[in-house]
């Protein structure tokens, strides 16, 4: 099996690459052209039920559950070793398949492989338990299990790192997956599919059945025999999602929406800021969950900020996301650029100056929105207080730090949050009065994957990351041993006191 556009994607259900029960496909569309690129498995319930099956299955009754933690693990490093072996080819294909400048698939996927590794390290060294000796009667220790089958629902905006995001979790800890890639991307879901199949894991450990949502997601989801679900997504399906789960009481992590913060102080770094500001909501053609979609700047320096971020968004190259020097590309879907677009003329009807840059004629059959800088904004416009999700950067300033504090709130989302100022007091300060789940104070969006992952508010539920992943993805068990001969009450013992019970 290869990745050959020529072919339809297909499922990969226990070891197998499968076409849908159904014979039903879709077609997947270039961002770029908006001409097929092939056509896709359509995954409906009998789909699911055979991937479930199939993992259920591996979890109960196969190998993966009676491998040595070693032996395991050799695996998740040979997946690790396989994806950079083909990480040009995988980068083509996310580019190709999402609109995404080739230059940032690169670093993504590279990143994909670090996912394997980390967790191969973490379960070794971090998935330990506790033991506690209790009055020289009992010892208490814990012990961390896996759940069983895992149901991974992934987004379209990242999808293979995002992808190994959670499925490296889920295996190296010991559960069986089914992964619902997004039907928007399923390129380089089908390639991961490939480089597990050849990492040789045993049959049903790892599925993937392609789909829409409403159909192949709320299928998993309901699933009796799916214990988690992993969801990557905007905030209104995720709450679908967990009334569609509600009925076999399953776990959730659930990281969703963004609206973050950047708040730019008049002692900033000015340039450091600046670079800061544009790479954090135009990088990614501005598709990002923690993207830095609100810039408050202190008014003292609006002028100028604002006069350079438009120099900047002039100057920004938008083209072919092949070519090594494009910076933003198109959107991924033609849905999704018309809800830009829809945006852009909220913002001009709620009284917004909307300052763009240029898309180049031949480029006019992409999905391509201009970064684009919404300015005059009031905090509780539309384009203030909903997700874009695009290359658009709502302004707005401040005066006092109590004041900027109040306005960064003021949205249901909570997911990050930038601050820069060259007074680390007020650093800390403001990074602990944001409501966000990860804030950065001088510093772009860096992460290091020992870190928790993970919103506030209407931004999510749970944390991923690091060991606090182990929480998610096993299930904690105590085990009490009695070392000694304790007290245990007698209940209906016969004795030798005379019974309390007279006769009528």
């Amino acid at each position: 099996m290869s990745s050959n556009l020529k072919n339809p994607v297909p499922h990969y259900i226990n070891g197998e690459f499968v076409m849908s029960l159904s014979g039903e496909t879709f077609a997947n569309i270039s961002p770029y052209s908006n001409e097929e690129l092939n056509q896709v498995s359509q995954g409906r319930k009998e789909d699911i039920d055979a991937a479930v099956s199939a993992a259920k299955t591996a979890f109960k009754k196969g190998k993966w559950g009676t491998f040595k933690l070693n032996e395991r693990l050799k695996y998740i490093y040979k997946i690790a070793d396989l994806i950079d072996r083909d990480i040009a080819q995988v980068a083509q294909l996310e580019s190709l398949d999402t609109g995404l400048p080739i230059s940032q698939t690169k670093k993504m996927v590279g990143r994909a492989a670090d996912n394997f590794r980390f967790y191969a390290e973490m379960v070794k060294n971090r998935m330990t338990g506790e033991a506690y000796h209790v009055d020289d009667e009992f010892i208490n220790y814990t012990m961390q299990k896996p759940v069983g089958v895992a149901g991974l629902i992934t987004p379209w905006n990242a999808p293979f790192m995002l992808e190994t995001w959670k499925v490296a979790p889920a295996l190296a800890t010991g559960n069986t997956v089914v992964l619902k890639p997004a039907e928007w991307s399923p390129l380089t879901a089908h390639k991961l599919g490939e480089i597990i199949h050849e990492a040789g894991l045993p049959q049903g450990v790892f599925n993937i059945v392609h789909g829409f949502g409403e159909e192949a997601g709320a299928e998993l989801v309901a699933h009796p025999d799916v214990q988690l679900i992993s969801f990557t997504g905007e905030t209104k399906t995720g709450s679908e999602i967990m009334r569609n789960g509600a009925d076999s009481l399953k776990r959730y992590s659930m990281e969703l929406g963004g609206k973050s913060p950047i708040i730019v102080f008049e002692d900033c770094e000015f340039d450091r800021a600046l670079d800061a500001c544009v790479w954090g909501i135009f990088s990614f053609n501005g598709e990002r969950c923690t993207a830095n979609s609100r810039l408050f700047v202190q008014e003292s320096i609006s002028e100028r900020f604002i006069a350079a971020l438009k120099e900047r968004v002039r100057n920004i190259i938008v083209g072919d996301p092949s070519r090594a020097d494009t910076e933003v590309g198109p959107l991924i879907h033609r849905d999704h650029f018309e809800n830009v677009k829809r945006y852009l003329t909220i913002a001009s009807q709620e009284g917004c100056e909307v300052y763009s840059g240029q898309i180049p004629e031949h480029l006019s059959n992409g999905n391509f929105v201009p970064p684009t800088l919404l300015l005059n904004v009031k905090n509780d416009m539309k384009v203030a207080q909903e997700e874009i999700f695009g290359p658009v950067l709502t302004v707005m300033t401040f005066q006092t730090e109590e004041q900027v504090i109040e306005l960064a709130n003021d949205v249901q989302y909570g997911l990050a949050g930038y601050v820069w100022t060259s007074d680390l007091k007020r650093g800390h300060r403001v990074a602990g009065a944001v409501e966000a789940g990860m804030l950065w104070v001088n510093s772009q969006n860096v992460r290091d994957l020992r870190i928790p992952f993970g919103g506030s508010k209407a931004s999510g539920i749970g944390r991923e990351g690091g060991h606090y992943a182990f929480e998610f993805y096993t299930e904690m068990k105590v085990v009490h041993v009695a070392v000694g001969d304790h007290h245990i009450q007698q209940f209906g013992k016969k004795n030798k006191t005379a019974s309390t019970h007279t006769k009528a």
